[in-house]
């Protein structure tokens, strides 16, 4: 089997330019002062859900306990409620949670020791870096939602949805598995949308309208999803299958 497919220098993800590379998950490494539970949790919890890429991916459904039936990733899971609650609803699936903002993930691992959740794995680093690591066709799933859409013209090769990302995705992807996409940016939809219909390796499953106007069946709405909708900004829901 080959290596996974690199992401080149010239296509990347979405956020803060900072001294990342291109081709990395771009995003805010820290904001506002943990508090001292949650600076606690960085420290002493974390380390024991933490994935690294430094060692052998042979059997990453092994690091759940019990084992997973089936692997599932979010990228950039924010305050976690999507996560959390996806989790708590498939107890048999190991989810892994990448998100690069130590505010995001102080949230989750309060979360995680308030519900005593079990089957959820944390990777604080590039999402490129964790594509690249994990088996061939390791995951049933990989939720993208509300990226940062970089609106600036100069600045869309920072976000995820890419050439290389995708193809990445393509690698970890089991066949039949998917890629789900949310966004209350048209021009980021428009993009995404544009940037996968091109892909050989996924099919966008919409037959009709409402299957990109509206939730999924199970959607967990998020705080960034709820105040979008009260500001009247219009989510799109894109779901592509592995081929």
């Amino acid at each position: 089997m080959s290596a996974a497919p690199p992401i080149s220098d010239d296509e990347g993800a979405g956020g803060d330019a900072g001294s990342h590379r291109q081709g990395s998950f771009f995003g805010r490494r820290k904001g506002h002062k943990l508090r001292a539970h949650q600076a606690d949790l960085i420290a002493h919890l974390l380390p024991h859900l933490a994935l690294d890429p430094a060692t052998p991916a042979t059997a990453v459904a092994d690091l759940f306990d019990p084992p997973a039936q089936e692997l599932r990733l979010e990228i950039g899971f924010g305050g976690g409620e999507h996560l959390v609650a996806e989790a708590l609803t498939h107890p048999a699936t190991g989810f892994i949670g990448c998100e690069p903002y130590v505010n995001g993930m102080a949230k989750i691992l309060a979360q995680i020791e308030s519900h005593n959740i079990s089957n959820i794995r944390l990777f604080a680093g590039d999402a490129a870096e964790l594509l690249a690591w994990l088996p061939p066709g390791s995951l049933a799933r990989i939720d993208l939602i509300h990226p940062d859409p970089w609106p600036k013209r100069r600045h869309w090769k920072r976000r995820f949805v890419q050439d290389a990302t995708i193809a990445a995705m393509a690698w970890a992807i089991r066949p039949g598995g998917e890629f789900r996409f949310v966004s209350d940016i048209a021009d980021y939809c428009a993009w995404t949308l544009w940037h996968l219909l091109r892909s050989p390796e996924f099919d966008w499953t919409a037959e009709r309208a409402d299957d990109w106007r509206l939730p999924w069946p199970g959607y967990t709405m998020t705080r960034y999803g709820q105040k979008a909708a009260r500001e009247g900004r219009v989510a799109n829901y894109l779901r592509f299958r592995r081929k």
